[in-house]
């Protein structure tokens, strides 16, 4: 017999109230199952008494029906009933009832409204203002649920880049308060700049004798939650926001060696260490070793020489033929930040981004961006103000008088076009044909088999207008994985159609993936950096997008809006 207890029948009641709800079911049904979970909850007796005397209907709360499933649930460990409910609600909105304030009947509203189904889909939702005119919502509402989100998000174990990185640059501002720091680095996936990050590393060197006023300063960061462990070389804390950042303390002799190891990845080191064992060296945290005897280098660049390769950025340090490539000499120059010239792909409130184009011109000016390519949603985007062929009339009569105006930035008009169903695009092709470019994107029906969503979209690159592939597995990094789709062919196709691809750098997506970066190169497809922002402080996405592409081997000659203004008109012209 099951010795399942009271207290989980009592939870898996107060789910199935909850699942009814968010299935649509009678309310006086699911308030029945709330009912019989706060009986069960109270009892004083033991329930398998209550089950051998055949006394649970008697309860108040629990009728004949509940009973019967309780009895079933105990003797056999298993409640088919609850189990068919829970195949039909997606497990995401169960966890959306983590977020304070957040019930099943608004997350009900959400899934059908909106289709949102996941935490980070709420997030995202959130951050374009999507629930701000819904009805039973509001800003308000929608600036609690950010706040809920938050507090979910601390006990999550990965984090966001521009989470982590964040973090990482306030953390490091405190710690450089202190005197007697004399080199300070972050390692580890941070440093490589992975997409999400589980927690941070710092290595520092120091003129301090006593360690120990540096581990005590650490650990009293303003910002801790709690201390999992404290040493004389190494200390582990963890913040408030959830995330864990440990604290090492190295000799400055071992401090190239510390930081390489440290960084990894561990697949990197290990065919590092192969490399080392070829040569006749030892390579470890502590040093680079011939016969023994400690070869003295100051820098990462100088262990990398000695084994005859020229420096490898952290970036690339996933062992996918960054090693190979140094030995050759043939690593790629990869890009910088700087090298943008100009932003694809942002929303104004034309449709739901949140500043008109005198706010958005202003800021770019600012950041010294040569020019613009709005990308307001398409029409098929009702949540997202999608515009009707009347507005967008309008929009290029405001950007006509804005070009006129300024001069720079050059403002380019593009549509963020839905791919419909079927992979037709919005709007029929004597509109799409006067844009200077069309993105192309999935924003509806992700359950496709792999073999449906490759046709739709490869259906949607047939037409004569497609520019550009927006977030092309539309992933959001941490609550929803990737669209089933044959990237290849996905790829073999925007090759031979000369198709941009975008690398989105919301922190939420970073889509196109790195690793499939790297094969879109090699196939000679030119990427566009783009922010998708929403406002004009999602600018500063780019930042991330640039360290992605530089993790996926991209160069500045790869990049659509890394070059200057008058090359991205003839680009763009050739595309048509």
């Amino acid at each position: 017999m099951s010795k399942i207890t009271k207290d989980q029948v009592s939870e898996i009641l107060k789910e199935i109230a909850v699942l009814l709800e968010l299935t649509g079911e009678n309310v006086f049904k699911a308030r029945a199952y709330y009912n019989a979970s706060r009986a069960i909850e109270g009892l004083t007796e033991d329930i398998e008494t209550l089950i051998k005397e055949k006394r649970l209907n008697k309860i108040k709360g629990v009728g004949k029906s509940i009973a019967q499933k309780i009895i079933t649930l105990y003797e056999s460990g298993r409640l088919p009933y609850y189990e068919e409910l829970k195949s039909k609600v997606p497990p995401g909105l169960i966890e959306m009832l983590k977020i304070p304030g957040l019930g099943p009947k608004r997350i009900k509203a959400l899934y059908d409204k909106l289709g949102i189904q996941s935490i980070g889909e709420l997030e995202y939702a959130c951050k374009e203002n999507r629930l701000v005119e819904l009805d039973g919502f509001g800003s308000k509402i929608q600036e609690n649920i950010l706040q809920g989100i938050e507090f979910v998000r601390k006990y999550q174990s990965r984090f966001h880049i521009n989470v982590a990185y964040e973090t990482k640059e306030k953390l490091l501002t405190y710690l450089k308060e202190l005197k007697g720091i004399d080199i300070i680095e972050v390692a580890g996936s941070l440093r490589r700049f992975k997409e999400t990050i589980k927690d941070i590393d710092i290595l520092i060197t120091t003129t301090l004798k006593d360690t120990e006023k540096i581990m005590d300063y650490f650990t009293s960061y303003p910002e801790i939650m709690n201390i999992i462990g404290k040493g004389a070389t190494k200390s582990s804390i963890r913040l408030n926001n959830g995330m864990q950042v440990d604290l090492r303390v190295v000799a400055d002799k071992e401090f190239p060696y510390a930081l390489m190891y440290f960084t990894g990845s561990k697949e990197h080191n290990i065919a590092m260490r192969g490399l080392a064992q070829k040569l006749g060296y030892k390579l470890n945290e502590y040093g680079l070793f011939k016969n023994g005897n400690l070869i003295l280098c100051k820098t990462e660049a100088e262990v990398f020489q000695k084994l005859g390769l020229v420096y490898i950025p952290p970036e690339l340090r996933e062992n996918m033929g960054e090693i190979e490539a140094a030995m050759n000499n043939d690593l790629p120059e990869l890009i910088e930040f700087n090298d943008i010239k100009g932003i694809f792909h942002f929303h104004t409130v034309y449709s739901d981004g949140s500043n008109n184009f005198e706010e958005i011109i202003k800021y770019a000016k600012a950041k010294g961006y040569k020019y613009l390519g709005v990308a307001d949603h398409s029409k098929t985007a009702g949540y997202a103000h999608g515009l009707s062929e009347e507005e967008i009339y309008r929009q290029w009569e405001e950007i006509d008088n804005w070009n006129a105006k300024i001069g720079e930035p050059y403002i380019f008009k593009g549509i963020e076009s839905d791919i419909l169903l079927d992979g037709s695009l919005d709007y029929p092709d004597k509109i799409l044909e006067k844009f200077d470019f069309v993105i192309g994107s999935i924003h509806s029906s992700f359950n496709l088999t792999e073999e449906e969503m490759t046709k739709r979209v490869l259906r949607a690159m047939e037409n004569p207008n497609f520019t550009m592939l927006g977030h092309p597995t539309g992933r959001l990094l941490l609550s929803r994985e990737p669209y089933k789709i044959n990237m290849d062919a996905i790829l073999e196709e925007a090759s031979k159609r000369n198709i941009i691809i975008e690398l989105n750098c919301h922190p939420f997506r970073l889509d196109i993936d790195w690793r499939l970066l790297k094969r879109a190169k090699e196939m000679g497809i030119m990427i566009s950096i783009n922010p998708d922002a929403h406002n004009i402080y999602d600018f500063e996405y780019i930042f991330y997008g640039v360290g992605i592409a530089r993790k996926g081997w991209i160069e500045k000659k790869d990049v659509l809006n890394a070059y200057p203004l008058k090359k991205v008109k003839k680009l763009l012209k050739m595309r048509k």
